[in-house]
C-alpha cells in the first residue's frame, strides 16, 4: 500500500512538471521588436528578400476570442508573428474604444450606437466571439491597446469616426511610434506625415491613378505599405511592380474574399497564391490558419526574421 502510494506520488509529480511546462509554453508569444522608427520602417520595406507578413484583421478571431480584443491578439501571437488591423471609434464622452461596427449589436451584449454611450456605460457590456457566444472580455480603449502593443506587435488603426487630429494626439500621449495608420487617400497620408514624419501608414492604393496622387502629395514611400485590394488577379501585377520599385510592400486582404470560402484546403491554396503572385502581406480574419498554410513557402531567411522574438506574457 505504501509502495503504491509512493508510486502515485511520483507519477503525480511528473504530471505536475509536464503540466507546468505546457502552461509555460502556452504563455509565450511571438513578438515584433524594434529599437526605433527606422527599424519599424525597415520591417515593412519591400526588398525582394522578404518573409511573408501576416496581418490579423481585427485581431484574428476564433472561437472564444472576440474581434478587437487584446486577449485575441495574444492568442494569435501564440501561433505566429503578426501585426493587427484594429478599429477605433468614439464614445459619447469622447473616449476612443475599439469597435468595428457603428453599432454594438453584432459583437457585444449591448444594443445601439457606440456613440450613444459613455465609456463607463460600455464597460457593462461583454464582447461576443465570432459564433455569437458571450465572453468575459470588455471593450478596450485605444490607448490601452497601443500601450500593450509596444515591444510586442504593431497595431494598424483603421479610420472610422475618430478625427485625425485626435488620433495623432493619442499617439503622442502613448509615446509609441510603432503604430501604423490606415489612410484612404493622399490627403490623410499628408496630414499624418506632416504631424510626425516618422509615422508609418497603410495606404489604399487600388489603382495607378491613386498611386500618382500619393506621388504628387510628396509623402515618402518609405512611410507606407499599400493595400491593393481583396483578390489575387493578373491586373495587380503592374501596380505591384510600380509599388515594389518604390520599396513598398503590397497587401491583399482575404477578409472579404478568401476567408469566406468554406473549404479549408481552398482557402489555404489562395493564401499561398497571394504570395506567389507577388503580394508581401496577407490580411486575414484567420491569421493562425494562414500561418499554417504558408509554412511550406516560408524561407529560412529574410530581413523580417531578425525582428522576431518570443516573450512570456
Amino acid at each position: 500500500m505504501n509502495r503504491l502510494s509512493s508510486t502515485n506520488v511520483f507519477l503525480l509529480c511528473l504530471l505536475l512538471v509536464a503540466t507546468a511546462k505546457i502552461s509555460k509554453a502556452q504563455t509565450e508569444i511571438n513578438v515584433l521588436q524594434f529599437k526605433n522608427a527606422k527599424e519599424f520602417q525597415q520591417y515593412f520595406k519591400h526588398t525582394g528578400r522578404d518573409m511573408p507578413v501576416i496581418s490579423g484583421h481585427r485581431g484574428g478571431t476564433t472561437t472564444g476570442y472576440p474581434e478587437n480584443c487584446v486577449d485575441t491578439f495574444e492568442n494569435t501571437l501564440k501561433h505566429t508573428p503578426a501585426f493587427f488591423e484594429i478599429d477605433p471609434r468614439l464614445t459619447r464622452d469622447s473616449v476612443v474604444v475599439l469597435m468595428h461596427d457603428e453599432t454594438l449589436d453584432r459583437t457585444t451584449t449591448g444594443k445601439g450606437k457606440v456613440s450613444d454611450y459613455t465609456f463607463a456605460e460600455l464597460q457593462k457590456f461583454r464582447l461576443k466571439d465570432p459564433q455569437g457566444n458571450v465572453t468575459d472580455y470588455k471593450i478596450p480603449t485605444l490607448k490601452e491597446v497601443i500601450l500593450w502593443s509596444k515591444g510586442k506587435t504593431v497595431v494598424n488603426l483603421d479610420h472610422k469616426d475618430v478625427p485625425l487630429e485626435m488620433t495623432a494626439k493619442i499617439l503622442k500621449e502613448c509615446k509609441n511610434e510603432e503604430v501604423m495608420l490606415t489612410v484612404h487617400n493622399a490627403q490623410q497620408a499628408r496630414f499624418y506625415y506632416d504631424n510626425n514624419p516618422k509615422n508609418m501608414m497603410s495606404a489604399f492604393v487600388l489603382t495607378k491613378e491613386a498611386f500618382y496622387t500619393y506621388e504628387k502629395a510628396g509623402v515618402p514611400w518609405k512611410n507606407m505599405i499599400a493595400y491593393i485590394g481583396p483578390t489575387n488577379k493578373p491586373e495587380n501585377k503592374e501596380l505591384l511592380d510600380m509599388l515594389h520599385a518604390k520599396g513598398v510592400m503590397c497587401m491583399i486582404s482575404a477578409a472579404p474574399s478568401y476567408d469566406k470560402l468554406k473549404d479549408p484546403a481552398e482557402r489555404a491554396n489562395h493564401y499561398r497564391e497571394t504570395f506567389a503572385m507577388g503580394a508581401d502581406i496577407l490580411e486575414s480574419d484567420l491569421p493562425i490558419e494562414v500561418a499554417e498554410a504558408i509554412k511550406s513557402i516560408m524561407s529560412a531567411s529574410g530581413i523580417q526574421k531578425k525582428f522576431w522574438g518570443r516573450v512570456k506574457l
